[in-house]
Formats: C-alpha cells, sequence, structure tokens
C-alpha cells in the first residue's frame, strides 16, 4: 500500500510504502508536550520505505528536544510537522503523523496513546530501531549545483 501525506502547504510531502498491506494503521499518539502541542499522531511500518521530498528547504524547521536524538520536520511556512527522523548507527530512521495522510480510510487507523517520557536515550534508540521505518530517503529540492 502506497500512503501518501503532506504538510499543510505541501512543502514536505512524503510516500510511504506500507509492506505487507495493513489490515490496520496503529497511530500512537504521543503524550510528550511538544506532541501534545502539535496533535502528534505518529506510525512507521519497519519493513516499509519512505521517502520524503521538501521543495523550499529554507522553510523546514528541525526541532529536537528532551534527549535530541530525534528531529521534528516543522514547516515554516504553514507550521505542520509530517515525518520524525532519527539518525542511529549512521542510518537514518523515521515515523510519519498520520494527520497529514492523504485519502487513507480513517478507518484503518487504530489510535492509542504512547507514554515514552520514562525511557532512557539507550531504551528509546533501540525501540526506534526496532520500530520506526528503516528505510528512508529524504530529498530536497536545493539544486545540486547551489551554494
Amino acid at each position: 500500500m502506497q500512503i501518501h501525506g503532506q504538510c499543510h502547504c505541501a512543502n514536505i510531502s512524503f510516500t510511504l510504502v506500507w509492506t505487507p498491506e495493513p489490515s490496520e494503521i496503529p497511530a500512537r499518539a504521543c503524550t510528550c508536550s511538544f506532541c501534545t502541542k502539535h496533535g502528534g499522531v505518529w506510525t512507521s511500518c519497519p519493513t516499509g520505505s519512505l521517502r520524503v521530498r521538501v521543495n523550499e528547504p529554507s522553510h523546514v524547521s528541525k526541532y529536537a528536544f528532551g534527549t535530541k536524538t530525534a528531529d521534528f520536520h516543522v514547516c515554516a511556512k504553514c507550521g505542520i510537522t509530517p515525518v520524525v527522523t532519527c539518525r542511529i548507527d549512521g542510518r537514518l530512521y523515521a515515523v510519519v503523523n498520520v494527520n497529514t495522510f492523504e485519502d487513507v480510510d480513517p478507518t484503518l487507523l487504530r489510535r492509542g496513546a504512547a507514554k515514552l517520557d520514562q525511557e532512557n536515550e539507550e531504551a528509546r534508540l533501540a525501540r526506534r530501531k526496532r520500530n520506526w521505518i528503516a528505510e528512508v530517503e529524504y530529498e530536497d529540492a536545493t539544486p545540486r549545483d547551489a551554494p
């Protein structure tokens, strides 16, 4: 299944290839202060792949807090956060915000809370390595010959 998503102004967009085809999509509402204030509800498919495209990189703010082990990609134009990335052992991992999905049947989403405040950094990175999307391509539209 291909899932397309984007921020409100389409500056940050993604295509998630979910394999195998899901009978339901887990949607975790993180209870941290950032996700609560921004309405972040995250999902990932460890066996899938993700392609993120940024049209105007100068209009993307990467925000890291707490353990500073993940970057929230916030569109500075519309304020939406469609994707979070984390680099572990040189590899980029990601989760996507289900609230940014385009044309996905909402009955597929199995919503639940995720309270992760008590995790130490080692446990957090191990969980991300197990559960986050491990095949991630992050592409920005900056011309290759730009300074």
